[in-house]
């Protein structure tokens, strides 16, 4: 069965750090896509961050540019996301996501796999 996982998420207050991890089962996720996304209360779901699968290309929304870092993670089969500088705003449920593509993208569509969810939430 195919199956991601995050963890990682919980309550923060402004200016604080966390760090997200995607694990994988069923299937490697060296093979795919890998984004990150999230929805907060009321709004719908947007893309925070994807790594592609060839060349490891990386994108970020332009909201969490300079805050957020993508990688492949050194535990085998995890995605991290370190999330650094933390704002209300970005208090939101995370999802991370794999799509089968070489290249990733932050639009949700074209994702495959969803793992369900961490609640990340920034406040004082």
């Amino acid at each position: 069965q195919l199956q991601l996982v995050e963890s990682g998420g919980g309550l923060v207050q402004p200016g604080g750090s966390l760090r997200l991890s995607c694990a994988a089962s069923g299937f490697t996720l060296d093979y795919y896509a890998i984004g990150w996304f999230r929805q907060a209360p009321g709004k719908e779901r947007e893309g925070v961050s994807c790594i592609s699968k060839t060349d490891g290309r990386i994108y970020y929304a332009d909201s969490v540019k300079g805050r957020f870092t993508i990688s492949r993670g050194n535990t085998k089969n995890t995605v991290t996301l370190q999330m650094n500088s933390l704002k209300p705003e970005d208090s939101a449920v995370y999802y991370c996501a794999a799509d089968r593509s070489p290249f990733c993208g932050l639009g949700d569509a074209r994702y495959d796999y969803w793992g369900q969810g961490t609640r990340v939430t920034v406040s004082s």
